[in-house]
């Protein structure tokens, strides 16, 4: 799948923790693709700056050392072997506050790699001389992968360290879709197709959970689902599938709810007797969501609607049918257009989205439902 760079770029960006720390004029612009590097610097380097002046976070990390007293745990091993009693010293693991930790490493690659990244000379250099300054403080050694960094929790006292790791995280993944020469992707399918299936799905909440205004909408991604089963036998709740949407949107005073199901996917295959069919697997799947949750005590579950939204080259496709009183309507967003495009046409959906049979169009857009920018 051929997607433009920059469009990928615009994925990862919304598919990202940073939320309120991105700036709504970039966001709405077409400049080159190398204006989001730019945009991740600035806020990397905003954050690092304002870490070092405040001290950056430590934590305990543990340390081996020969020393002249017991601290911590004795290496009897090393001790032994290198004959440390007889010169008045032991071999020891201990645990120290330190700033060299693995989340202060990351951010410090995350820094170099942007400096290379960049190329607006001036950022360049900011990155490049913030990442020496923690050098410089005693932040030294590899960064570590996303395993080991997703170790280290986030206590009350660091959550400023939170946009930080997530615009550190974004730089680390921006060098992902640079593997080709040009404007456009070439992912390796075989490679890249789970992340890609994931990035679009997260990026759709993330786009929602920007752009609607959360004092009227509820965006939740990953919501679980639940059957309103009846008269169950002893192991069935072991053997039974559960269903987890990927995107909910709820206006809660309307009340109204849209469940997105994200397929990175073609939207159609071959059909019987004819050129091509909706799939009707992902028919099934979005029916069940819309009708099993009927009758359970939320209003919101009696008012919905359903999207199958599959991510296009070149292909517009919008069609909508009511079954039993809920439209489900099979959609797609060309990922060559241009941001601004792909802007109007995820929040068209949910503009247009009906609730009613006999209801033309929603009015919630006009009502100022949506944010600005």
């Amino acid at each position: 799948m051929n997607i433009p760079v920059r469009n990928i770029w615009w994925l990862m960006l919304y598919a990202s923790d940073l939320g309120p720390n991105l700036n709504k004029s970039l966001l709405g612009s077409e400049e080159l693709p190398e204006e989001i590097p730019e945009l991740i610097g600035e806020i990397l380097s905003k954050a690092v700056e304002d870490r070092l002046r405040r001290q950056l976070t430590v934590s305990f990390q543990t340390r081996s050392a020969v020393i002249s007293r017991v601290r911590g745990r004795i290496d009897h091993l090393t001790t032994y072997r290198k004959q440390l009693l007889s010169k008045g010293k032991v071999a020891c693991h201990f645990d120290e506050l330190s700033i060299n930790t693995p989340r202060n490493r990351y951010v410090r690659a995350a820094l170099q790699k942007l400096s290379r990244l960049i190329s607006k000379p001036s950022l360049s250099k900011r990155c490049r001389t913030l990442a020496n300054d923690l050098l410089a403080q005693g932040v030294i050694g590899e960064a570590p992968n996303l395993k080991q960094l997703n170790i280290e929790r986030f206590g009350r006292h660091d959550q400023a360290d939170k946009s930080m790791i997530a615009a550190a995280k974004l730089a680390m993944d921006l060098a992902l879709p640079t593997e080709q020469d040009g404007p456009y992707s070439i992912l390796d399918p075989q490679r890249c197709e789970h992340w890609l299936r994931r990035l679009f799905e997260k990026a759709i909440g993330g786009f929602y959970r920007y752009h609607l205004k959360p004092s009227d909408w509820k965006v939740n991604t990953g919501k679980p689902i639940y059957w309103a089963k009846n008269k169950p036998t002893m192991d069935i709740e072991n053997i039974f599938p559960s269903m987890r949407t990927d995107i909910v949107l709820d206006h809660v005073s309307a009340p109204q709810r849209i469940v997105i199901d994200t397929k990175f996917t073609s939207v159609f295959e071959k059909g019987w007797h004819r050129a091509k069919s909706l799939k009707t697997g992902y028919i099934y799947q979005l029916y069940s969501y819309l009708r099993s949750q009927e009758g359970q005590g939320d209003p919101l579950d009696n008012n919905s609607a359903g999207i199958l939204l599959h991510p296009a080259i070149g292909e517009s496709v919008d069609e909508s049918v009511f079954i039993q009183g809920h439209q489900m309507r099979f959609s797609t967003v060309d990922l060559t257009k241009s941001h601004q495009e792909i802007k109007e046409t995820l929040l068209s959906l949910v503009m247009t989205t009906q609730f009613e049979e006999n209801l033309v169009k929603s009015k919630l857009y006009c009502k100022g439902y949506f944010k600005k920018g």
